[in-house]
Order: C-alpha cells, then sequence, then structure tokens
C-alpha cells in the first residue's frame, strides 16, 4: 500500500537530480548540458557494461572502454551530488563534463562530441525497422513522438514478431519522463536532505511495468530481443547496422572494428537507444499546459482549476498520493509519479490472448516477466505507477490496456467500489471484483481513497468532477505555447 498525500509530501519532494546521478551514467548528463537545460534533473544510466562483454573481441573493448569513462566519472558526480543535492544551476552537468573528459583522459569538447554522435545515432536506430526480425517493426512503431511516446493507436497490446500477428500481455508504456526513476528497491526510503527517511515506500522504482530493470540499455534490449515484439537477435542487430545509411557513423562513433563482435554492436545500440532517450528537449521537455501555470505563464480555465482540486484532494480523488502534481523542494517540475508499484485490482483484459488460459495471470512484480521475486506473495499483483504527463495522449490504460479513454479510466477509479458491476463480470447475480488477481494476493490491494468505499456507498467523484479531472489531465500535454490557442488545441489533438 502507498503513503497516503500526507506522507508522500513529506517523502517526494525530491531533488530528482542528484540523488540519481551518482548510481547513472554521464552520457545523459551530458545531454542535459548539451540541450542548454535550465533546471538539473536526473539522468538516466548510459553505464558500464559487464566485465564478460569486454571480452567480446576488439569492437567490444571500445565499447566497453567508452561505457568505463561514463562508469568512472559516476564517482565524481556522485560526490558532487551529495555536496549540493539541491543545485538547478547548469553548471554541474559541465562540471560532470569536466569530470568525465579527466577520467576518460578526453578533452570536455570530445566527451561532447561523443554524446552528440550517440545521441544522433540512437534517433535513427529507433526508427529504423530492419533492426526487428520482419524488418517492419521500429522503436518508433509502438512509441509515437506524436503520442507521447506511445502506440499511436487504441490496440490494448501491439502486434509484433517474425509474422506481426504475435501478442503480448502488457500495453507498451510511456518512454517520456523516465530520467528520474529511480533504480528498483523493495524498501524505499528517501534521503534525509530529500523527507522522511523513516518512512517506508514500499516497493518502487525500474523502468518497466514490474520494475525489473533500470537501465535504459537493458529496457531497450528487452523489446529487440522478445518474441512477440521486434523478435531480433545480436546478429541481427548487426547486419542490420552494417547495411544502414548511417554504417559508417556508426564506426566513427564506437570505433573502426565495432562491427567485428555482433555482441559489441548490439550493446553499442543499446547504449546509443538509451543516450538518445535521455535527450531533454525531447523525451522531458516540461511544456504542458501545467508547466506554464506553475511558471506563472497562463492560467487554467474553471474546470481544469476544479479538477486540480479534486485531483489533490485527499478524500476526493487522492491522485496526487501516487502522481505528485506539486514542485519538488528544489523547484523542478513535477513527474506525476511517486514510482512506486501498487495493486489497484484491473479486471481482466478478456481480449488478451495469453488470457484465453483461465489458469494466466498477470502478477507484475512476482512474474510472470520478473523472475526473481517469484513466489513472494507481498509482490503479486502490483505494477509500477506510470507518469501522467501526456496521458491524454494516449488510447489505452492501465498494464493490460483494458480501458481507452481517460473518462474510463478516471471512472474505474471513482466507483470500483461503489459500483463493481460496471467494471468486472457478473455471474449468477454475484459481481466477480478482482478478477484478474487470485484471491490469496488480495491482501496487496490499495485500500486508500478512493478505494475505501464498499457497494452502495456515494461514488467519490460525480460526473461533472469526473469530467473536470479528465479537463485537468489534457493539460499534462506537451507542447503548450501560452497565446497560441489554435497551436494548442492542434498539440491536445
Amino acid at each position: 500500500m502507498r503513503p497516503g498525500l500526507a506522507g508522500i509530501r513529506k517523502t517526494a519532494v525530491r531533488p530528482q537530480a542528484w540523488r540519481r546521478v551518482g548510481t547513472l551514467g554521464i552520457g545523459a548528463v551530458l545531454a542535459m548540458a548539451l540541450a542548454a537545460m535550465t533546471v538539473t534533473l536526473a539522468a538516466c544510466d548510459a553505464g558500464s557494461q559487464t566485465a564478460g562483454d569486454k571480452a567480446n573481441g576488439n569492437g567490444n573493448a571500445q565499447v566497453s572502454a567508452r561505457v568505463d569513462m561514463n562508469a568512472n566519472a559516476n564517482a565524481g558526480v556522485a560526490t558532487q551530488a551529495s555536496a549540493s543535492p539541491a543545485s538547478t544551476s547548469t553548471s554541474t552537468p559541465a562540471s560532470a563534463v569536466k569530470v568525465a573528459a579527466h577520467e576518460a583522459g578526453q578533452t570536455r569538447a570530445q566527451v561532447y562530441e561523443s554524446v552528440r554522435q550517440m545521441t544522433a545515432l540512437g534517433k535513427q536506430l529507433f526508427f529504423d525497422a530492419s533492426l526487428s526480425g520482419s524488418g517492419k517493426l521500429a522503436c518508433a512503431s509502438c512509441h509515437s513522438p506524436d503520442h507521447g511516446f506511445s502506440p499511436a493507436n487504441s490496440l490494448s497490446v501491439q502486434l509484433g514478431g517474425n509474422d506481426m500477428h504475435r501478442t503480448g500481455m502488457r500495453a507498451a508504456p510511456t518512454l517520456k519522463y523516465l530520467q528520474s526513476v529511480p533504480a528498483f528497491a523493495e524498501h524505499y526510503h528517501e534521503s534525509d536532505d530529500e523527507g522522511d527517511e523513516s518512512v517506508d515506500a514500499g516497493p518502487t522504482g525500474g523502468l518497466t511495468w514490474d520494475g525489473r530493470v533500470d537501465r535504459g540499455s537493458d529496457q531497450a534490449r528487452i523489446p529487440l530481443l522478445s518474441s512477440f515484439e521486434m523478435g531480433s537477435t545480436p546478429a541481427k542487430v548487426t547486419a542490420a547496422v552494417k547495411a544502414a545509411p548511417y554504417a559508417e557513423a556508426f564506426r566513427t562513433a564506437f570505433g573502426a572494428h565495432i562491427f567485428d563482435s555482433d555482441e559489441a554492436t548490439f550493446n553499442a545500440v543499446l547504449q546509443a537507444l538509451e543516450t538518445f532517450e535521455q535527450a531533454p528537449e525531447i523525451f522531458y521537455p516540461y511544456t504542458s499546459k501545467y508547466d506554464a501555470y506553475l511558471a506563472g505563464k497562463t492560467q487554467l480555465t474553471k474546470a481544469e482549476l476544479h479538477g486540480l482540486e479534486v485531483f489533490n484532494d485527499e478524500k476526493k480523488g487522492n491522485c496526487a498520493s501516487c502522481h505528485i502534481s506539486q514542485r519538488t523542494m528544489d523547484g523542478a517540475p513535477p513527474q506525476f509519479s511517486d514510482f512506486g508499484l501498487i495493486a489497484i485490482g484491473v479486471p481482466r483484459n478478456r481480449a488478451l490472448q495469453v488470457n484465453r488460459d483461465p489458469h494466466f495471470y498477470d502478477l507484475g512484480a512476482c512474474g510472470p516477466e520478473r523472475t526473481d521475486l517469484k513466489g513472494r506473495a507481498e509482490f503479486c499483483g502490483i505494477f509500477r505507477t506510470p507518469t501522467l504527463r501526456n496521458v491524454a495522449l494516449k488510447k489505452s490504460f492501465f498494464h493490460n490496456g483494458i480501458y481507452h479513454s481517460l473518462d474510463q479510466a478516471v471512472r474505474f477509479y471513482a466507483q470500483r467500489d461503489t459500483n463493481p458491476e460496471k467494471f468486472y463480470p457478473v455471474v449468477k447475480g454475484k459481481v466477480q471484483k478482482f478478477d484478474d488477481l487470485p484471491q490469496r494476493y488480495w491482501a496487496n490491494l490499495n485500500t486508500d481513497p478512493p478505494f475505501d468505499r464498499k457497494p452502495g456507498d456515494k461514488p467519490v467523484l460525480d460526473e461533472a468532477e469526473i469530467k473536470d479531472v479528465v479537463a485537468f489531465l489534457n493539460t499534462l500535454t506537451d507542447g503548450y505555447k501560452a497565446g497560441n490557442k489554435a497551436g494548442n488545441q492542434a498539440a491536445a489533438n
């Protein structure tokens, strides 16, 4: 169970940037500096490969050398992080560049150029369908830039595999605003500088629905190798890159012998994708109407403002208990997630092929995709809380894509317990509540408001309040420009 709003307000005002940089790669920090960000934000790892990777030939050694440069720089960045956790200037990324350059025996200009090259390559790789086994599926196929890097269609789960007809079990999540997600921890505590370190926020972090990977490169590995997603192999990826128009640029960035080893090439591809996915101006620009509102550059409408009030109200929506809407202590924009893993009893999506087996259950952190927590009942049924930024651009909601509109999603929260027959099957007059979670795990279900009511009670939100919360959620879409009504309407659509 996640803490209530009062607890979250104590523990979630987290200067994300420097708490995470100490454990993450310097590549993304450099990307922030290159983008001339005016606030310091956390960076996703572009960190070191394993020792085993270094033995995979000359090309892999070159990749490892570049990545080790990032890993060696981390110690210096971590020291600076702990010394100044609330820094918001752009001088620290520049200092990180200096540290990286010193540790790697390179000039600052060379380090910047390396990150620039990897970012450019990562973008080309992101849109390259030839990396997949079918030759028809790119990263961008399921993570559309025009839809907040989530799917452009309303399918619950996306089609993939070598025949482009296979399906998985989970909705494709957004790739935006992942830079602040902490590494997975079973018991998450803030530092004393960031909040009340005595508060255990429970399972928190990780970049996937079940929190099983912490690094962007590891996240990218999953769909590339999955038989029901891109269905590729390191050899196929290497062949595609060698034949691509950017092959020479790839050699320039990673060394003349990079293609000597499939494993080295594949690792370099993952590193480039990770670096691209940390480009601040693309993946965490903070350009929504709500950001403009927080900066005093625009006003919310009456409906949007009321929706925000309901969203924050502990006795109403209580949405902010998990989807934090306030600036952090150091003034950084809110992430609209506490990154915690939570069980809310989403209905079973019977349209999914895997659910044709009545004995199959997607239990999130305890399996089946994640295996290290298998058999640990307290982790069954919990999934990571996604950011709500750009949520209005999504066309499927929750981990199994069961709903296809914001109204449906908000209505589920508001009426799950008061009107369960609207969401769950009714058999012989009895509602089969929580039909996608075996009863032995029901103790994990969240019971904080609005999930603290019973059938026959008045729903926590009325129709007007549901509508206003949806109106507020629409203010979280990036691309807002104060005074540009036509352009903002186009961005919203």
